[in-house]
């Protein structure tokens, strides 16, 4: 970490050991430590956050997840976030449906949510996953990706047959928030949750019925495991539903409001003792 100067320390020393000779006094502020403030906003989001009940914070993203993927699907016939659907699409479309142009979009969301993960994480490697303004500027970012994505498919051309049609209005919405998407995912690892990506389902079904502590009473990680797969199903809901409204897809530019709200979550959370 970076060090910065002391709110206390004016003038200079000179060769006698005295700060910056008789005059050293008569030139300090009236009010002692004038940029404090300055450097306690600095030195807070140069911190490290606190990672407990973080959790919650990567659950609220399974939301965003559900509310996305089912708007893609419904509008594109793509998914912008698990990417094992679209992998069994770009198969698909290969092998045996050549007259589709879902793999086309299903393949341009492969491709960019890996160049996403390289973003990111080293995004977060460079400047330390967990510190307060790298998780508030990574999803942020994810946020505005999302934001123009929405405007692209408010104010662009219109196609009678979206889920047929590959130009750049429906190929580079698709780019955008599926390199937004694994941001998700990335910020998981950093802060030690990685059975929270928020991406997918599958590992969650399978460590949640393969738990042995299934029942107990105490069960973090059970808990956690259940909450995710209704958060993602009611995001779904929530998709579809603007997806087929007068907004269409265009309203999940709801996923970027809780975007902006994680944003305020990091900004605010507790630090790291």
């Amino acid at each position: 970490m970076s060090s910065y100067p002391s709110p206390n320390g004016y003038g200079a020393v000179n060769g006698s050991g005295r700060r910056g000779g008789a005059s050293g006094d008569e030139e300090q502020p009236l009010l002692g430590g004038g940029h404090s403030s300055k450097s306690v906003w600095r030195n807070s989001m140069m911190t490290g956050v606190r990672r407990d009940w973080t959790d919650l914070i990567l659950l609220s993203c399974y939301i965003v997840t559900g509310l996305l993927d089912s708007a893609s699907i419904s509008t594109w016939g793509s998914f912008v976030s698990m990417q094992t659907g679209n992998t069994v699409y770009l198969g698909l479309g290969i092998a045996a449906s050549p007259g589709s142009t879902r793999w086309i979009k299903s393949g341009t969301s492969i491709g960019f949510f890996c160049l996403g993960s390289i973003f990111f994480s080293s995004f977060h490697r460079y400047f330390s996953p967990t510190r307060r303004w790298v998780l508030c500027a990574s999803v942020f970012i994810q946020m505005a990706l999302i934001v123009i994505a929405a405007v692209i498919l408010t104010v662009g051309p219109k196609s009678s047959n979206p889920q047929e049609a590959i130009g750049w209005a429906e190929l580079v919405p698709i780019a955008l928030i599926a390199f937004q998407s694994c941001g998700q995912a990335v910020i998981s690892r950093a802060l030690n949750f990685n059975g929270l990506t928020s991406v997918v389902l599958t590992s969650v079904y399978c460590d949640l019925f393969s738990d042995a502590n299934i029942l107990a009473r105490h069960n973090p990680p059970r808990n956690r495991r259940i909450a995710a797969p209704f958060l993602l199903f009611g995001g779904a809901i929530l998709g579809g539903v603007l997806a087929r409204s007068w907004v269409g897809c265009a309203g999940a530019v709801v996923a970027a409001a809780l975007k902006l709200a994680v944003v305020v979550a990091w900004f605010f959370w507790p630090a790291e003792k």
